[in-house]
């Protein structure tokens, strides 16, 4: 159809109908929010001149991501979890905040009540085959240079087959293998003693990847290994480091890859004294800055759902 019925009074009212804009109770944010984005929405349709089963067809897919529980897989396959990040990396500039360890995406795969050590965990609990042995490690500084003793460094990562602990379809791996929590003493180092992880794809029969193929995309990300890093008296800090040498480093699906989180893998020997599964094992360095509250105030904290177990 060429008609165009956006800008007639009765969608218009239908719009302020729907978002329930002219009563007073209720959310107001909530109302102005749903307003905007149906009308964005009733206006594509308008542009796009979508048909009546393209809209059902869109209805049934959001049925599928809500069945399948991709929804935040989708958020950072879309790139929204990376606009987010575009838009607090603006607000920081405007802020004259500068510095820091760069932000990047969580993801939809942490989870919360991962054993809490001091200094150092050993977080490959369960046997993997196909990966070796890694040492991440680093000091945390805050925005004058120095240790910060006391930071939480959190810790996730795939295993050798690309499953997170917790979400594994093979139900091979306990919650938390894969998984840990530092404590930083007064040096401000922490380190985690683990296992190489390799990137991951979305699940082939999935919501996320039946859009990405329609959009010709794939849906594969690096090895990297993710990190929450928390401290009283800095900002919180969500980020992750690629795996120095992944071909899709530059081509994730997700976009979560900045220049300055790529740090350099070295081959060591030593490990056996480590405790580590072989002798020789490779070694991550990567040193985190944090940033100073804002006001008083950790502006970088996100509420959103996360799943959480019980070591």
């Amino acid at each position: 159809m060429s008609v165009k019925v956006f800008d007639t009074k009765e969608v218009q009212a239908l719009l302020e109908a729907a978002a329930n804009v002219n009563s007073e109770k209720g959310n107001a944010r909530a109302k102005q929010i749903t307003h905007r984005l149906l009308s964005d929405l009733f206006k594509a349709i308008d542009d796009l001149d979508m048909s009546p089963d393209e809209i059902w067809a869109g209805v049934n897919y959001f049925n599928k991501l809500g069945r399948d529980g991709e929804a935040a897989l989708l958020a950072a396959g879309l790139g929204l979890e990376k606009y987010l990040d575009i838009r607090m990396d603006a607000a920081d500039r405007e802020a004259d905040i500068h510095g820091g360890t760069p932000r990047t995406i969580e993801g939809p795969l942490y989870v919360a009540g991962a054993p809490l050590r001091d200094g150092v965990s050993r977080i490959d609990i369960d046997p993997d085959d196909g990966a070796g042995p890694l040492v991440i490690k680093g000091k945390v500084t805050g925005p004058d240079g120095k240790p910060v003793a006391g930071a939480i460094v959190e810790c996730w990562h795939a295993n050798s087959k690309g499953f997170y602990s917790h979400f594994d379809p093979t139900a091979a791996q306990g919650d938390f293998n894969l998984r840990g929590a530092v404590r930083t003493g007064a040096d401000g180092q922490y380190e985690f003693r683990t296992l190489m992880p390799v990137g991951y794809g979305c699940p082939p029969q999935g919501a996320t990847q039946q859009l990405l193929d329609a959009l010709a995309r794939h849906g594969n990300r690096p090895a990297h290994v993710h990190f929450f890093i928390t401290s009283d008296k800095h900002r919180k800090l969500t980020t992750q480091i690629n795996i120095e040498g992944d071909p899709l480093i530059w081509d994730d699906f997700a976009y979560a890859t900045r220049e300055d989180l790529i740090p350099h893998v070295v081959e060591k020997t030593g490990g056996a004294a480590l405790g580590l599964k072989t002798d020789a094992y490779k070694e991550i360095e990567f040193d985190i800055a944090l940033t100073s509250l804002v006001h008083g105030l950790d502006n970088q904290l996100v509420n959103r759902s996360r799943a959480s177990a019980t070591a």
